[in-house]
C-alpha cells in the first residue's frame, strides 16, 4: 500500500477518518479507492494501538474517570440472531479512561459490558499508573469487583449513581436519553474526595470518540462489520487525539501534558510510528 499511495496522499486519508470523515466521503475527495482507505485505515489503527500499548507506561495520573460507550458489529444485538452472535456481530461496548487534568486517555478496552471485560479494562488501566489515584465511575455493577482485583486497596474509588424517569407516551418512543431526576454520590474504596467524584469528562469524551470516530456516530451506515476493523477505528481515534490533537484547555496534545510526549506529533508521524 506505501508503494501505491504518496506519503502525503495517505496524511490527507488517515487525517480525515481521524477527523470524522465517512470512507467513502474520503473516497470522493481523495479520488482512493475505498478499499485503499478501509485497508490503510486499519493498518494504521492497529499500529496505533501497539503505539499507545507502548507509551502509555508509568502513568502520573491524580484523577481517572472512567465509562462504557455502546456501538455494534454488522447489527444491533436485537437484530443478531444466535448463529450472528457466535460471528461476533451485535452490540460491542468500549471501556474508556482520562485524566481530567491532561485530558489523557490512558487506554480503552473493546467487548462486551460484562464482568470479564470490565476486569481486563481495570487490570490494564492498573498497570499504567505508578502512583494512587482517585477513581470515578457511574453504578455499573461489574466496577467494584473489578477495581478490587485490579488496584486492591491502593485506590480512593467513588461512584455517580444517577436516577433516571421513566419514559412514558411520546417520551418512550423518542430517540433520547431518560431524564436524570435524581444524582448520589458514593464511596467505595478508600478514602475519594467526594467533590471530585465525577464522570462529566469522560462523558465529555464519549461525545469526541462519536464526533470523532465514524464507527461509533449513531443513526448511520457507518458501523463496522467487522469486530477487528472497530477496534482498529478506535485505536486510531486514540492515537491522534492522544498524539496529534491539540486540546484547547491545556493548550497542547494530551500526551505533551502527561509527559508522554515532549512535543505534538504531525498525521505523518503517527503513520510513519504506526
Amino acid at each position: 500500500m506505501a508503494n501505491i499511495l504518496s506519503t502525503e496522499k495517505q496524511a490527507v486519508v488517515i487525517g480525515a477518518l481521524a477527523e470524522g470523515n465517512s470512507i467513502r466521503s474520503i473516497e470522493r475527495m481523495t479520488g482512493v479507492h475505498r478499499d485503499t482507505v478501509m485497508r490503510l485505515g486499519v493498518r494504521v489503527g492497529e499500529g496505533c494501538a501497539r503505539v499507545l500499548d507502548e507509551k502509555m507506561r508509568g502513568l502520573d495520573c491524580k484523577r481517572v474517570e472512567v465509562d462504557e460507550i455502546w456501538g455494534f458489529i454488522g447489527k444491533k444485538q436485537k437484530n443478531a440472531s444466535r448463529e450472528d452472535r457466535r460471528a461476533g456481530l451485535g452490540d460491542v461496548w468500549t471501556f474508556l479512561s482520562i485524566d481530567p487534568e491532561t485530558k489523557l486517555m490512558p487506554n480503552f478496552v473493546v467487548g462486551q459490558r460484562d464482568r470479564y471485560h470490565t476486569i481486563a479494562f481495570m487490570e490494564d488501566l492498573a498497570k499504567r499508573l505508578k502512583n494512587r489515584i482517585q477513581l470515578s465511575s457511574d453504578a455499573m455493577a461489574a466496577y467494584p469487583d473489578a477495581v478490587e482485583l485490579a488496584f486492591g486497596t491502593e485506590v480512593d474509588y467513588g461512584q455517580i449513581v444517577k436516577q433516571y424517569a421513566s419514559p412514558t407516551g411520546e417520551d418512550a418512543r423518542r430517540y433520547s436519553p431518560a431524564e436524570v431526576v435524581a444524582i448520589r454520590k458514593e464511596r467505595i474504596n478508600g478514602d475519594p474526595k467526594y467533590d471530585l467524584v465525577c464522570t462529566s469528562y469522560i462523558e465529555r469524551a464519549n461525545l469526541t470518540a462519536r464526533t470523532h470516530c465514524k464507527r461509533l456516530a449513531r443513526l448511520t451506515l457507518a458501523f463496522s462489520k467487522k469486530l477487528e476493523n472497530f477496534k482498529a477505528a478506535i485505536g486510531l481515534h486514540l492515537g491522534y487525539y492522544n498524539l496529534v490533537k491539540t486540546h484547547s484547555t491545556v493548550r497542547c496534545t494530551p500526551a505533551m501534558a502527561a509527559g508522554v510526549e515532549s512535543s505534538a506529533w504531525t498525521v505523518t508521524d503517527l503513520i510513519n510510528a504506526a
